[in-house]
């Protein structure tokens, strides 16, 4: 607008030179929604209320560190289905963990080592508390005032019973297909780490039984679980079994070194014998207990298996926090228009069942439609992920996951500015720049390889206008109608590759 002149003098007048832009808004900021040991940012409480971290020091710092896993260890074979039975001098052994078995700081750890960034947290109790579905639930309902997190992860969702988990699961997806309708879910499946062929029954067949068929295009699942390095042995020993376990441990350790009866002259046998006594002492200092965990394990063969076998069953994760981890690894080396699958995992010893290639293809392509994405390992690969749909396999519009996440990239990007001509006149003017802004948009995108096409014109088309989206009726009930047309780039799953013998030439 012109400078009211009244005085003699020189007036600057100031014209915008370049359309206003949009700026694209971030795809790969997960949620995840757990128990920690605390939730405190210097003496404030972060309890159910989401809080952006962006490194594993961070998470420390507000939530603090893992949770003490405390095993039952007895003689005799395991009967029951998450215990283990190994095999110590000679005799069985059952080993399993009687405490709660929060997942969330190992989650955090796999997928900070996998590539993840920025990330939101949501603590719904401590170490102490239950796990329940209404606390993980209550932590999806914080969410909805947050517009930054684009993926919902709830690790400990398996630690509940099918049923519950279920109702979790169908309630991230509720969350994010009809409440917000801007973020997915990444789903883990009930006893993933069972083969299908498991005498207790299909997991696969089971989770697809149990979800339902609401939003599913806003989801996606992975099998089979993993076997991880997140926890090490160093981190781990007597200490961590119960009362009880500690005595069978004691037991067996005098068997195998042989110190039942030490004569008073015998130094060495008294100091083992010492050694083995100190591990039913429940109140000896952290210094002291780990020089004996040292001690033990280079005296004992059998107190590393059992340690082994121990960090091998905490290791022992669904993969949701490494998928969120290659998400965010995938979009900021690539973009969200990539497929996240043909990408290895870190931190990955290998998948709890080996797929093989027919074993996909009821897991891939299923008459119902719930494709459940592969971790397959490969000789010299490592182990991949080989599969990129959503639950809604049979819709030719969300089969794919990244077509979904570049769709809400870009609706969220382009509401995000159209917000500045709220208000403005409903004219020429206005159509012609919102046009104009998001064809910059589009075509920026078109050259980093979001969207198909030769052109342009091939890959996009946007359309404002009376006449065109808009009626004169919208106009005086002052309803704007911008209508725009995608072409999003789709992952080349099936590849053939045709040979033909030809007549010699020459």
């Amino acid at each position: 607008m012109a400078a009211v002149m009244k005085t003699p003098g020189v007036y600057i007048v100031e014209k915008n030179a370049f359309p206003s832009s949009v700026v694209e808004v971030a795809t790969a900021v997960p949620v995840f929604i757990g128990y920690t040991e605390k939730a405190d940012n210097k003496g404030k409480s972060l309890a159910m209320t989401p809080w952006r971290i962006t490194s594993m020091a961070e998470y420390m710092s507000f939530f603090g560190g893992a949770p003490t896993p405390v095993f039952s260890f007895s003689a005799g074979a395991a009967t029951e289905p998450e215990a283990t039975t190994l095999k110590l001098g000679g005799k069985e052994y059952s080993l399993s963990q009687v405490n709660q078995k929060y997942m969330l700081f190992s989650s955090m750890v796999l997928f900070f080592q996998n590539g993840g960034g920025p990330c939101y947290v949501v603590s719904v109790g401590d170490y102490e508390a239950d796990i329940q579905a209404d606390d993980l639930k209550a932590g999806v309902d914080l969410l909805i005032k947050e517009q930054e997190p684009t993926i919902v992860v709830v690790p400990e969702a398996i630690r509940l019973k099918q049923p519950d988990c279920i109702g979790v699961q169908q309630y991230m997806l509720n969350h994010c297909g009809n409440v917000m309708r801007n973020r997915v879910s990444v789903l883990d499946i009930s006893d993933g780490q069972r083969s299908r062929q498991d005498p207790n029954g299909d997991p696969v067949e089971a989770f697809r039984n149990a979800l339902g068929v609401n939003f599913l295009d806003f989801g996606m699942a992975y099998y089979p679980w993993l076997n991880t390095t997140v926890n090490q042995s160093k981190d781990f020993g007597f200490w961590n079994l119960d009362e009880d376990g500690r005595k069978e441990l004691q037991t067996l350790l005098t068997e195998e070194l042989g110190v039942g009866d030490v004569a008073a002259d015998d130094k060495k046998g008294t100091m083992i014998k010492e050694i083995v006594d100190d591990v039913t002492n429940t109140k000896m200092p952290a210094a002291d207990r780990g020089l004996r965990n040292s001690s033990l394990i280079t005296l004992s063969q059998n107190y590393n298996l059992l340690l082994k076998e121990l960090v091998a069953s905490l290791n022992v994760m669904p993969p949701s926090a490494a998928m969120a981890g290659v998400f965010t690894m995938v979009d900021n080396n690539r973009g969200v228009w990539k497929a996240p699958a043909n990408v290895s995992l870190n931190s990955v010893v290998s998948p709890t069942v080996n797929i093989t290639h027919g074993d996909q293809e009821d897991l891939n392509v299923t008459p119902q439609g719930k494709s459940i994405n592969a971790i397959r390992p490969f000789v010299g690969e490592g182990t991949l992920i080989w599969g990129a749909r959503t639950l809604d396999g049979n819709s030719l519009d969300w089969r794919y996951i990244n077509v979904r996440r570049t769709m809400i990239m870009l609706e969220e990007s382009i509401k995000m500015a159209s917000k500045a001509y709220v208000f403005e006149p409903n004219t020429a003017n206005t159509w012609v720049t919102i046009k104009s802004m998001i064809r910059n948009f589009l075509t920026g995108v078109w050259k980093r390889g979001g969207l198909a096409g030769t052109a342009p014109d091939d890959a996009f088309a946007v359309f404002c206008g009376l006449g065109e989206t808009m009626t004169p009726e919208d106009i005086l009930e002052g309803i704007m109608r911008v209508t725009v047309l995608v072409a999003i780039s789709r992952p080349a799953e099936f590849i053939e590759i045709t040979f033909q013998q030809q007549m010699q030439k020459s």
